[in-house]
């Protein structure tokens, strides 16, 4: 008897993100505190180093591991920062803004409505990774999101 293998596994998303950190079991424990993460698999090393570990956020699947140079992987600690942001949609973005920071994330961008109908706030979790939390208010068709946008001088 043979089934077919789905070449997306079942509960994952086309993209998934895969985080790289410079302490992978705190950063587990950070994403649990401010975000309510669920630990899915955590495959340790003998010296206590994440190899690879996965976490679910809502419905979003999100990888992570320790950093290790020596393959060319490296946390934004680092790096000095990363150029990537992710965006997580929440029923209530102050609430979770706000549980974010007092699990010890930086305020980068505090809590506003934003003229293309979300209202959203940036934080930097302590590793180094930019996250935009955001709950969704209002439907903007996309005339209406020009004109907003030329409208707050961002078209």
């Amino acid at each position: 008897m043979s089934s077919k293998v789905k070449p997306i596994p079942q509960g994952y998303h086309t993209a998934t993100p895969y985080l790289i950190v410079n302490d992978g079991a705190g950063a587990i424990e950070f994403y649990k505190k401010a975000f309510g993460a669920t630990e899915l698999f955590r495959m340790a090393g003998p010296d206590g180093k994440i190899g690879h570990a996965e976490i679910k956020i809502g419905d979003s699947p999100i990888m992570l591991a320790d950093e290790v140079p020596a393959m060319g992987h490296r946390s934004p600690q680092s790096l000095g920062g990363s150029p990537v942001s992710i965006l997580l949609y929440v029923e209530d973005v102050d609430a979770v803004f706000n549980q974010a920071v007092a699990a010890g994330a930086k305020v980068a961008r505090p809590v506003a409505d934003q003229f293309y109908g979300d209202r959203t706030g940036g934080v930097t979790d302590p590793f180094g990774h930019a996250w935009y939390i955001a709950t969704h208010k209002e439907d903007v068709s996309s005339e209406e999101l020009q004109k907003r946008a030329a409208a707050a001088g961002r078209a």
